[in-house]
């Protein structure tokens, strides 16, 4: 199918600017273009516009460059907090997008950007801080900060498992293994403990062996009582 010439009197984003020959089809011209005023015709009369629209173009893309080179300043020292759900184990529920951050610039500065200028390699799936590209126009960029935090509180641990934790890290064995004075809990014994303990272990051995009998010698017995 065959193209028709126009020349563009207006920016048009994938098509071209101002003063721009382009070829496009003819129902887009007739119908689109050309009712819109967005183009006109290629005429010998209208390429006598054309010095025109290169100048207007020039003092657009001028005013263009000016107002986003304002507003890269501005984003570099802002800060972006996004308020995310989380779980208890603080894994993000679902991730933050171009779209949020910039629905976020405009709910909490009242900065309308258009998300395509917003460059993510990857949705943020982590909470903290992030340093996102901005790419405001073709010759400016910056960063901007994001900081993404949880609307779930972390679990606080109770007074029970507090103490739980403290009971447990008193019974925690010194580096190296159990010394030789404490106990399989941890604890060490009091000396005076373990040497009582052990003087009754030993006196009642002793007391409990049986003496053995010389040979040719009778035990003694007890002397009978004398009849009256």
């Amino acid at each position: 199918m065959s193209k028709t010439e126009v020349i563009l009197t207006h920016n048009i984003v994938g098509l071209g600017a101002e003063s721009d020959h382009v070829k496009v089809a003819p129902g887009y011209a007739r119908n689109y273009l050309l009712p819109q005023g967005l183009a006109v015709p290629l005429t010998q009369a209208n390429k006598r516009r054309i010095e025109a629209l290169r100048q207007r173009r020039a003092e657009r893309e001028a005013h263009e460059f000016n107002t986003m080179s304002e507003l890269a300043k501005s984003l570099s020292k802002l800060t972006c907090t996004i308020k995310v759900k989380t779980g208890e184990d603080g894994k993000m529920f679902g991730s933050v997008t171009s779209g949020s951050i910039a629905d976020e610039l405009k709910h909490l500065f009242d900065i309308s950007l258009d998300k395509k200028k917003i460059h993510l390699e990857h949705p943020i799936k982590t909470l903290g801080e992030h340093d996102v590209e901005l790419r405001l126009h073709p010759d400016v960029t910056t960063t901007l900060k994001v900081i993404v935090e949880s609307t779930t509180p972390l679990p606080q641990p109770t007074e029970a498992e507090l103490k739980a934790k403290e009971a447990a890290r008193g019974k925690e064995p010194r580096e190296g293994g159990r010394g030789p004075r404490e106990d399989r809990r941890g604890g060490r014994r009091p000396e005076w403990k373990t040497e009582a303990k052990a003087d009754t272990k030993s006196a009642g051995k002793a007391e409990a062996k049986p003496v053995k009998a010389e040979k040719g010698s009778k035990p003694d017995r007890k002397p009978k009582a004398e009849k009256k």
